[in-house]
């Protein structure tokens, strides 16, 4: 049954925004149908629509008066990022739009899904999504992989649409959601986007009063303060400010943070609207650096994996070991609505970040020189026997690190609708610039005659948490080790053009011109070069277009079908730093190709996503060069690609029971080249192999059903199939793994409630970041109750 002529017009009504096929395209078409297929789901609601409808359509062609029953008063709140899991809309794609007209992947996690299931941290809100892993680097950073491609490195997490690239601990307390795009997406946001990106959405003034208090208090000597207060201060005008304080002990591994929002706003909804916003977010946390790998036999054919018999709260670190960060930016915004359709963004962010970790790397005792509990002892580990016991010795290595980095982000946007050809055009163009700049320290430079030996007191396996190791971190010195400076602009256009009420097809190019200069300086005491002396002094810099093409079917207004095309590139550049091969070694590149459909169901209160994709990194960066040898750049030559199929599920089943899901299957993933070294064997991930970090199956399962008026029990799984570490080392994989949450909330009324979560019921113990040296196991069976007071 074709759509009515007032449907297409309602629909036409609608901002959009999509991305267009390409030859590529005929490989996934056997694929599209499986997707395709999916609408099948929604013919239980059509029919229900369309029986509905029957009635009063005979009556009208009899030419009878059709009858009316009694009009009903029904009270439901309006569905919102806070009381519902389920998204409709997403700014993370330049620009408000409906998540139907997006011809990509997207996985929108609500504030009322992150209040649901207790979640603190950006990392732990990535843990309920799909195709998500962790790196757990020398460095300590939080590395996100999506569908195998490092985030974190490339600078792919954004706050509010613009660029968030430093290291430090994010925390939920100021957003109202958090976004992930899957796939290439250079062609709406520059460099890196492979695997996709995220965007911490940040919660903004509205034009009413709001008070909240959220106290949470849990074992571990857990204590959490969550502050949120808006004022409606003129007629367009209001303010809010968001507040949060966390302390916990968390059996050694402590956390201690705080943080503040502030976000005002001028002329809300109104021809020229102004905002200013501050944020800051202070951590001064402990570090777990995680546990060395170990074969459960002496049988060199057995997997190293992780400790099996480990209590998951078991932590090893020095007492003086710590990880402090902080984040502040400055935000202003103006905001010029010109017409219908119409609008001009333009955003200035400033931003500092500052970093001092130190950490300690746990390895089983090797050496009698650290200590004379080493002497003698036959190292458990990947080469030698399985036998661990309380009696094992650990000892701590130094792994510390010292960064600051500020970054400073203009970003203007201009969207449009305009008739051209006889055909609607819904355009958005704009511009950004940023700078950034990196300076990194030396952190481990101690005075003459000074030496810090934390394992001066040996730690055991069977003593876990014992406070000892304790140095003097003050007494190292700090001297600047490096700098990177980069300055980058890229210019874009999108049009979404309305073939016909029902086809949509989207074209986008972009162009960006990023460059950086990287410095190196003397560190070490020297007769011969002075402290502080410039060692290396590299910089290049790239020019680089992105597309984006899509076809968007919307048959009804609860069905939307695409398929889509789009690029993304990666600098060299992209940690803040260059060697001198990479100096000279231009951008990879990268391609996404997917299918999908998005189906609304239950009277449109459940949304169902699903989608194919094969992502393909074209020419990896490998450590080779045309004749081998002197290495004087870096070839292209490598490629990978993975493919698999994306789902999610959210909201409705019916009034009383909600629900999400969000799933990734990736069962084609491989290295389709791979590098030579001069003597002609394969390093890195070798050609044919599984890439690192890349899981068949991973994703989250949340529910939740109002048992009584005023009792809610809730419950979810978590799940992550096995894969290795980095490089692919031989012979290490970090095991399956499958972990339970528990939710129980009374709500008294609009203004009182409680909840209790349990995550990780079982105390299970997996591997939660990994790398070729060691792994971290996730969080412990943990018990938190919240008071929440609206005012």
């Amino acid at each position: 049954m074709r759509t009515s002529q007032k449907s297409r017009q309602a629909r036409r009504g609608r901002s959009s925004s999509a991305a267009t096929p390409a030859a590529d395209a005929a490989r996934l078409l056997p694929l599209g149908a499986l997707a395709a297929g999916l609408g099948l789901l929604s013919l239980p609601a059509l029919a229900q629509d369309q029986a509905a409808a029957a009635p009063a359509a005979a009556a009208s062609a009899a030419g009878q008066q059709p009858t009316v029953l009694p009009g009903l008063k029904v009270k439901a709140k309006v569905e919102t990022d806070a009381n519902s899991v389920r998204a409709t809309t997403t700014g993370i794609a330049k620009g408000q739009q409906d998540l139907r007209d997006i011809p990509q992947a997207v996985t929108v996690l609500t504030e009322k899904l992150l209040d649901d299931r207790r979640t603190d941290t950006v990392q732990d809100a990535l843990r309920q999504t799909g195709g998500v892993s962790f790196l757990a680097p020398e460095g300590g950073e939080q590395d996100i992989r999506l569908r195998g491609f490092s985030l974190a490195q490339t600078g792919d997490i954004y706050f509010d649409g613009l660029r968030d690239p430093a290291f430090y601990d994010r925390d939920t307390f100021a957003f109202d959601r958090v976004e992930l795009l899957k796939g290439s997406a250079s062609m709406l946001f520059g460099r890196g986007s492979t695997g996709g990106l995220v965007n911490q959405s940040s919660k903004q003034a509205y034009l009413r009063d709001g008070y909240s208090l959220d106290v949470t208090a849990g074992d571990g000597k857990f204590g959490r303060v969550v502050v949120d207060l808006n004022k409606k201060t003129g007629e367009s005008t209001a303010l809010r400010v968001n507040a949060m304080k966390t302390e916990a002990d968390n059996w050694g591994n402590f956390v201690n943070k705080h943080g503040a929002a502030v976000d005002l706003r001028h002329g809300i909804g109104e021809r020229d609207e102004f905002a200013a916003s501050m944020y800051h977010l202070d951590n001064f946390n402990g570090i777990n650096y995680g546990m060395p790998w170990i074969r459960t036999n002496s049988a060199s054919s057995t997997p190293a994996t992780i400790i099996k018999d480990m209590n998951p709260r078991n932590y090893y670190g020095a007492a003086s070991d710590y990880n402090s960060g902080s984040a502040t930016h400055g935000t202003l915004q103006w905001t010029r609505r010109l017409g219908i359709g119409s609008e001009l963004k333009t955003t200035l962010r400033h931003g500092v970040y500052v970093r001092d970790m130190r950490a300690s790397t746990i390895r089983f005792c090797t050496s009698a020189t650290t200590n004379a509990a080493c002497s003698g002892f036959t190292t458990p580990g990947l080469t030698g026997s399985s036998l661990l016991t309380a009696a094992t010795p650990l000892q701590r290595g130094t792994n510390n690190k010292i960064q600051n980095l500020q970054t400073t982000n203009l970003q203007s946007d201009y969207s449009f609708r305009a008739n051209w050809g006889g055909k609607r055009h819904d355009v958005i163009t704009g511009v950004d610039l940023s700078q950034e700049n990196f300076d990194g320290f030396a952190p481990n430079v101690l005075p003459t005659g000074v030496t810090l030996n934390k394992n001066s007191t040996i730690t055991y396996y069977g003593t876990p948490n014992d406070g000892s190791g304790s140095v003097d971190e003050t007494q190292r010195l700090r001297r600047q080790a490096s700098s990177f400076d980069t300055s980058s602009i890229g210019l874009y256009a999108q049009d979404m053009v309305w073939l016909t009420d029902e086809l949509k097809l989207l074209a986008g190019l972009r162009w960006d011109n990023f460059g950086g200069h990287y410095k190196t300086y003397q560190t070490a005491t020297s007769t011969t070069v002075p402290i502080g002396t410039v060692t290396a002094d590299r910089g290049r810099r790239d020019h680089v277009w992105s597309k984006r093409l899509g076809l968007i079917w919307q048959p009804s207004d609860l069905q939307s079908y695409h398929i889509s095309y789009s690029t993304s590139f990666n600098t060299s550049g992209d940690s803040f730093q260059y060697d001198a091969a990479g100096t000279n070694t231009p951008p990879e590149s990268n391609r996404n190709i997917e299918i999908g459909s998005k189906l609304d169901l239950f009277a449109n209160q459940l949304s169902v996503r699903a989608s194919l994709f094969h992502a393909t990194k074209l020419n990896e960066r490998n450590r080779d060069s045309e004749s081998l040898t002197p290495l004087d750049d870096y070839l292209l030559s490598g490629k990978r690609h993975v493919a698999g199929l994306d789902l999610d599920i959210a909201g409705r089943i019916t009034p009383e029971w909600e629900a999400f899901v969000s799933y990734a299957w990736i069962p084609s993933a491989e290295i389709d080249k791979g590098a030579l070294t001069a003597s002609g064997s394969i390093t890195g991930e070798l050609q044919g192999q599984r890439p690192s970090l890349t899981p068949r199956h991973s994703g989250s399962v949340w529910s939740t059903y109002q048992v009584l008026p005023k009792w809610r029990v809730g419950g979810g799984l978590n799940v992550r199939s096995s894969m290795t570490p980095n490089r692919n080392p031989a012979g290490i994989v970090a095991p399956k793994w499958v972990t339970g949450d528990l939710m129980l909330e009374y709500t008294h009324d609009d203004n009182y409630s409680a909840k209790l979560n349990v995550k990780n019921v079982t105390n299970k113990l997996y591997a939660d970041s990994i790398y070729s040296g060691h792994w971290v196991p996730g969080a412990p069976r943990t018990i938190q109750v919240t008071g929440s007071v609206k005012f």
